[in-house]
């Protein structure tokens, strides 16, 4: 579980640290917003450290809840709902993550 809200929190700070900038380059915001964008990408990374497995295996898991986190983005704050098959690719996406984190030790 520990793992999983981990990589919730990177993907929501990866989100805004990107929606930010897209405010301000496709809706006029105000630039000030790159600088909170700056900070919430470095939380991401810092967030991705934590994990106490190879980065290579951190990063191809994270691509799963990624999936995940931005489709409930997608539904929250951009106001589109989900498909059918939206909820399937990140069920599908969530299950690779499980596999790859929570393999067997050798």
């Amino acid at each position: 579980m520990k793992t999983l809200l981990l990589f919730v929190a990177t993907a929501l700070a990866e989100i805004l640290g990107c929606y930010l900038p897209y405010l301000w380059l496709r809706q006029g915001r105000s630039i000030w917003l790159l600088l909170p964008a700056a900070l919430s990408l470095s939380l991401f990374v810092w967030l991705l450290t934590l994990h106490a497995t190879a980065s290579g295996r951190v990063y191809a898991a994270y691509g799963g809840v990624y999936v995940a986190v931005a489709l409930l983005w997608l539904w929250l704050v951009d106001q589109v709902r989900p498909t059918l098959w939206d909820g399937v690719g990140a069920g599908i996406a969530l299950v690779g993550m499980a596999v790859i984190m929570f393999q067997p030790a050798r």
